[in-house]
């Protein structure tokens, strides 16, 4: 296969078992279907589809690698709901519909939030145990990067940041807590569940590490240059709401330079896991090339 292709081929796996993991016809409905609405509204996938490729690096099985991707996929998609409600970023669109409070109330898509954190634990937990990882070893893992430490952590900290003048280290902090610590938890939970080797978990977690924060400078461009068309999202919000960004601290040129640099950075962490890392080389590609 073509490493170009890998991510648009495992794209129908992934999204199969989602579909799966939440019942249609589990009640109560209305609580479901709020869950489904937005774990299922499409999107990149791009957590889910590292996770598997990050198993595949390393020489494991999709199979085993699939419940930590749904797991990160759930914890992406209750960060994104609660992301938007209007205590927070206060979004009306997201994915190029509606978003979940808009549709099915506010205390509805606070607890769908809740709901989908709450099932990636469940999921996590039915990745097979080998011989260097026990599945509590992935768990703890889901939960460092998905908890006050992490993602919650990071979200504090740019909320905190709003309308201030803050420096590049913290911003840096911030979105390697916010956006950087489940993109690279994605990668070694992949790893992880194919029983990688410590240099080669290694190399995964300097890829994600410099691959989250790359892909949160795109981020910021695309608020500035694209469209809401294009990113299924209201775009000028970040400036609207005085948020720190990479182009309102560097230039949206300086941005363009870093996100670059990034991007080299992770590609070099790759370099001893040779060519099975070919797939991840492409996806790292194709972010720093993507328009939404």
């Amino acid at each position: 296969m073509n490493p170009r292709n890998y991510w648009k081929s495992r794209l129908p796996t992934v999204e199969k078992a989602l579909d799966r993991l939440i019942s249609a016809q589990a009640k109560p409905h209305q609580i479901h279907q709020s869950m489904r609405y937005s774990l299922l509204a499409g999107g990149k996938r791009l957590r889910p589809i590292l996770c598997l490729a990050a198993a595949q690096a390393v020489g494991g099985k999709e199979s085993h690698a699939l419940p930590a991707a749904c797991a990160v996929e759930c914890i992406h998609t209750y960060s994104l709901i609660h992301d938007d409600l209007p205590c927070m970023d206060d979004d009306n669109f997201r994915r190029g519909r509606p978003t979940n409070h808009r549709v099915f109330g506010e205390a509805v898509a606070v607890l769908a939030g809740d709901a989908l954190l709450t099932e990636a634990f469940a999921s996590v937990a039915r990745t097979p145990p080998n011989r260097r990882y026990a599945t509590t070893a992935l768990i703890k893992e889901l939960a460092h990067a998905s908890g006050s430490l992490g993602l919650i952590a990071g979200q504090v900290l740019d909320l905190d940041s709003e309308k201030k003048r803050i420096p590049l280290k913290k911003l840096v902090e911030i979105h390697r807590a916010k956006t950087g610590a489940l993109i690279t938890t994605s990668l070694r939970l992949g790893a992880m569940s194919a029983g990688a080797r410590p240099n080669q978990l290694r190399s995964l977690t300097q890829f994600g590490q410099a691959l989250g924060l790359a892909f949160q400078v795109i981020d910021d461009i695309l608020d500035i240059t694209s469209t809401k068309e294009k990113l299924g999202k209201s775009i000028g919000k970040d400036q609207s709401s005085g948020k720190a960004t990479y182009p309102r601290l560097l230039g949206l040129a300086g941005a363009k330079k870093e996100a670059d640099r990034l991007t080299n950075t992770a590609r070099s962490a790759l370099r001893p896991l040779g060519s099975a890392a070919a797939p991840l080389l492409a996806i790292a590609d194709t972010l720093l090339c993507r328009d939404h």
